[in-house]
């Protein structure tokens, strides 16, 4: 999935008032964790992500990981906190976050 600069920028806009629906911590990515992330995805399409990871390189690991197993992608990542993006297969306008 490819989004436009011109979404990312509108995706980020929006992802500025939002607030993490996961946050990850020392355990890692579980399948519980990667479960709860594609189902936020599916119900918001614009989702904070929260890493509580203080190795740089073990969140950069992370943040691929969740997008390439749930076929999101990445909008922004700053510091500890990623905005991760994915098209609803059935979008719900009462949930989603661009809708």
């Amino acid at each position: 999935m490819v989004v436009s600069n011109d979404n990312k920028k509108h995706f980020r806009q929006i992802g500025h008032g939002l607030k993490p629906v996961v946050m990850i911590a020392g355990n890692g990515l579980s399948e519980a964790v990667l479960a709860e992330v594609h189902r936020a995805l599916e119900d918001h399409e614009l989702i904070k992500v929260k890493l509580s990871v203080i190795d740089r390189a073990i969140r950069k690991e992370f943040i691929e990981e969740i997008c390439t197993s749930c076929n999101a992608e990445l909008i922004q990542e700053i510091g500890k906190v990623a905005l991760i993006y994915r098209a609803s297969q059935k979008p719900n306008i009462k949930t989603s976050n661009i809708r």
